[in-house]
């Protein structure tokens, strides 16, 4: 079963990957365009995005709940 903050954090981390793939794609950072590319706004999100993905890296190794119906 997955907790709320699990789905934040993946909401977090696919957020940033579609940032990424604007940069890999188009050389367009989108979070750095609307805040300022070294605002404290756009360093918090980019911290946020590392810290939600490194919380991520815990979802790998978690035992699958299986649902039975009795």
């Amino acid at each position: 079963m997955r907790t709320s903050l699990d789905r934040v954090a993946l909401i977090i981390v696919i957020i940033g990957a579609l940032n990424w793939l604007s940069v890999g794609l188009f050389n367009y950072d989108l979070v750095g365009s609307l805040f300022g590319a070294t605002s404290l706004i756009t360093r918090t999100i980019f911290t946020l995005v590392g810290i939600a993905g490194l919380y991520s890296i815990s979802l790998l190794f978690r035992e699958q709940e299986t649902v039975r119906n009795h």
